[in-house]
């Protein structure tokens, strides 16, 4: 905030990062403090590139990676972006087509990075803007990692002084020749034709040259190329790290999870995997090992951001393709700093004083976990489906500018309604493992003798190149099966010489009419008959992405839903032993298996909220490529290895019993803010929020503490399960004087190791801590002064100024029964 910042205390925050399992940190610079002007250094001063230099080499001496932008707040811009160098729109006047300057400045800028923002157009805007970092960094030795380029938010911007050459240059002709046809709503070729030309120019221009100039420095290059009016997986692909976006809630079927109901989707939108695919697409057509993410941004409101809230969302992303998570955000915060330090506006806070902070490790343990097998491991998807972004482009835009802007928030406004994001939300529900392809991939595109990417749906499409239709049938000469969803394209893009080239055109498409053009309500049968592998039990709402190791298959699922509990699922991927690795608690154990019609069934107990990865084929608790070791290996049945398993029928897990823990329960306070409620008995668990006035403000940790006797039916000899309900917001669990876990997450349940239980006399204690909204209603009212940021300064989750008095209290505690969960005899 500012670059307001002392060395002691970046190695200060840095320190508590490593020790809570970060993996490094992200440096964009934005406004400042109230009252601290003075203080703030300018960006890119001889003192800003100390300070970075001190961040860098701190971060190496504690195993940290330091990534940044190439400016300061959002998008490119600053004091070196003259005029000619800035962003533009195109103005008609007296029958001539002029270029004008859209005056958008750099959001959010810090001082020293304030300015017009820059021409993502213009050929020789990017290299004039990185003088600015070469002056900077020519004497500097110790280098961030990656260069990172945020999302396109260049609005109003449709033009560029040299539009008019470089459009007939490529498209053939004079632009203003057809200036009618171009403004006139019902024609839309010349519109494809200005947008494909637009989309040319940002990807030549702009990220291209960012990219080449940032691995000429030494950088990898991170990039967001969603909001943009490119093709996003052209421009995904330039970058090393192609990096999407979620913002807000998924609103996930899971049981017991929680959305902020002022959370606006009409206005914000809600995440989707299918845009997310665009970057994992992009990444796993090159080769490329990371696809990243700027993940959780506005959960919930401030303060009401909980880790079983986050937890769906990492998975989600995860069966997306993604496997380099960034949290945003923190915002560099003095040690010194009144509670709660200096906050970020738009964002779920990760800083030192969260009210997760102190469970951190935990969910920093579980994403490592999974991002450690899902980088180390490569997609294993049978489907290309072609992304017909000239159908778009031939619509009218609804954006400033009258360009198509596509962004990741609102994906119901533009994907979802063409036939490619119908066929694609189709396949994701259904259980088919692709990625999409753009016309330059396609060219670029050789099957492999794997089979790998065997079939290519071309979805419902009307305008389609030329080069792509004589690329497609190029690529059925390959053995690649190519299928047209519900009929033909119509006509090629181009309005140049249209006619000819429309002649010729329908000339190709008559040998593509002999085939058949399946409607959604025929694919599954079309699509199994190819023997096109299906996951079936994905329509139960267990979500997945299916990766290849070492020859080996490995399936990361998360129950999204809750259709599926425990059953027998059939894997389209055969196997002679199949490994459960939980990454929540690092164990892993042998499933039981059974062979049904030549197809490979196992028994999966995964319950709504939970996620795990199946290992086929790989040695239990060797081979899974963890940094960590394996923790505990448990059989659960007989897995034969031989080339002829023995059939199994029925399921193998017994039935369960359940009994609540009855008795008078203890509650005391143990520490937090304001200050301790007095201790209390409890009949009946709940809210403890809801006891007292004093209870009603506090935020903190509570322990509930009963003793209890066996139930009757119960040995002390089995291993049983203890499901805490409904948490708010997490639990550590300790029996008898022995730690059992941490529940952090949906579902709260821990495992209870045999004997650790005694037929009488036992006592359990669980220390809940929970949100720090209830504190902050009475901080709102007593000491509001915390908010002193310049600029947006702090908001709420509807972008009203920020008053946290005038909530109500947040349940926190044990809210209902707490039960122990065993096998039946």
């Amino acid at each position: 905030m500012g670059s307001t910042v002392t060395a002691s205390d970046i190695t200060w925050q840095l320190e508590n990062f490593a020790k809570a399992g970060l993996g490094g940190v992200h440096i964009i610079p934005i406004y400042g403090i109230k009252g601290l002007e003075k203080e703030a250094i300018s960006y890119l001063s001889p003192q800003w590139m100390q300070m970075l230099t001190h961040t860098i080499r701190e971060a190496k001496r504690l195993g940290l990676g330091v990534d940044m932008t190439t400016g300061t707040g959002w998008p490119f811009g600053g004091p070196n972006v003259t005029p000619d160098m800035a962003a533009k729109k195109w103005q008609y006047t007296n029958g001539q087509l002029q270029s004008v300057l859209t005056k958008q400045a750099v959001k959010r800028a810090a001082p020293g990075g304030a300015g017009l923002v820059l021409d993502p157009f213009a050929i020789d805007a990017i290299p004039k803007y990185v003088q600015r970092f070469d002056s900077a960094f020519a004497t500097i030795k110790d280098l961030p990692r990656a260069m990172y380029n945020d999302s396109y938010e260049v609005y109003g911007a449709n033009w560029t002084d040299d539009f008019l050459n470089e459009f007939k240059k490529r498209r053939g002709y004079d632009l203003q020749s057809q200036w009618t046809a171009f403004t006139d709503t019902t024609t839309a070729l010349v519109k494809i034709d200005y947008h494909q030309t637009l989309s040319e120019l940002l990807a030549e221009n702009y990220a291209k040259k960012w990219t080449d100039w940032s691995r000429q420095k030494g950088f990898v290059t991170r990039y967001q190329a969603h909001g943009s009016p490119g093709n996003l997986l052209d421009l995904y692909a330039l970058s090393d790290i192609p990096e999407t976006e979620s913002f807000g809630s998924s609103r996930f079927p899971i049981k017991g999870l929680r959305v902020d109901d002022q959370y606006e989707v009409d206005r914000y939108g809600t995440p989707n995997p299918l845009a997310m695919k665009f970057a994992s697409s992009a990444a796993h057509l090159t080769g490329k090992k990371l696809v990243s993410s700027e993940s959780t941004t506005w959960l919930a409101n401030h303060f009401k951001v909980s880790l079983s809230q986050i937890k769906p969302q990492l998975d989600e992303l995860f069966t997306a393709g993604i496997n380099h998570i960034f949290y945003h955000g923190t915002t560099y915060s003095p040690k010194n700093a009144d509670y709660p330090g200096w906050l970020f506006y738009a964002s779920t806070n990760y800083g030192i004083n969260s009210h997760f902070w102190k469970h951190y490790p935990l969910l920093n343990q579980y994403v490592e976990r999974c991002q450690t097998i899902l980088q180390n491991s490569q997609p294993d998807n049978d489907l290309l489906v072609y992304f017909p972004i000239h159908d778009l482009w031939a619509t009218q835009a609804r954006a400033s500018g009258g360009i198509h802007l596509l962004e990741v928030h609102h994906v119901d406004k533009w994907l979802l309604k063409l036939p490619f994001g119908q066929l694609s939300e189709w396949l994701w529900n259904n259980g088919f493992a692709f990625d999409f392809i753009s016309d330059n991939q396609l060219q670029q595109f050789k099957p492999d003798a794997s089979g790998k990417y065997k079939t290519l749906l071309v979805p419902a499409t009307t305008y389609l190149p030329q080069a792509t239709l004589a690329r497609l049938g190029e690529l059925t000469k390959m053995g690649v099966k190519v299928i047209f969803m519900e009929h033909l394209p119509k006509q090629p893009t181009g309005f140049h010489e249209q006619k000819e080239r429309s002649e010729s055109f329908q000339k190709v498409l008559q040998t593509w009419t002999g085939q058949s053009f399946p409607s959604l309500q025929g694919l599954e049968i079309l699509l199994t008959s190819a023997n096109l592998r299906q996951e079936t039990w994905a329509k139960e709402g267990l979500k997945y992405i299916r990766k290849v190791q070492g020859g080996k298959v490995i399936y990361f699922i998360a129950n999204q839903d809750q259709k599926f509990s425990e059953d027998w699922i059939t894997l389209s991927t055969p196997a002679k032993k199949i490994g459960l690795y939980q990454p929540l608690t690092d164990k892993t154990t042998l499933l039981p298996m059974k062979i049904e019609g030549g197809k490979t069934q196992v028994y999966l107990k995964l319950l709504s909220g939970e996620s795990c990865f199946l290992m086929l084929d790989t040695n239990v608790g060797e081979g899974l490529d963890l940094d960590s070791n394996v923790g505990e290996v448990q059989n659960l049945a007989d897995v034969h290895l031989n080339a002829k398993p023995v059939r199994q029928r029925g399921p193998v897990l017994a039935d369960v019993k359940t009994a609540t823990l009855q008795g008078t329960w203890k509650l005391e306070f143990m520490e937090g803010k304001p200050y301790l409620p007095k201790a209390t008995t409890l009949t009946q668990l709940g809210s403890w929020a809801s006891l007292s006035d004093s209870a009603s403000y506090f935020s903190g940790t509570a322990r509930y503490s009963l003793t209890f006797d066996l139930p009757k039916g119960f040995s002390p000899t089995q291993k049983m399960t203890l499901d805490l309900g409904d948490v708010r917001e997490v639990a550590d669990v300790t029996l008898n004087g022995q730690k059992i876990g941490t529940a952090w997450s949906l579902p709260f349940r821990l495992d209870i190791p045999a004997n650790t239980l005694k037929n009488k006399q036992n006592r359990i204690v669980i220390e809940v801590t929970n949100l720090s909204a209830n504190y902050m209603r009475l901080r709102d009212t007593q000491q509001p002064e915390w908010k002193k940021f310049q600029e947006i300064n702090m908001v709420d989750i509807q972008y009203k100024p920020f008053n946290a008095a005038q909530w109500t209290p947040m349940p926190s505690g044990l809210l209902g029964n707490v039960t122990l969960e065993a096998a039946k005899n």
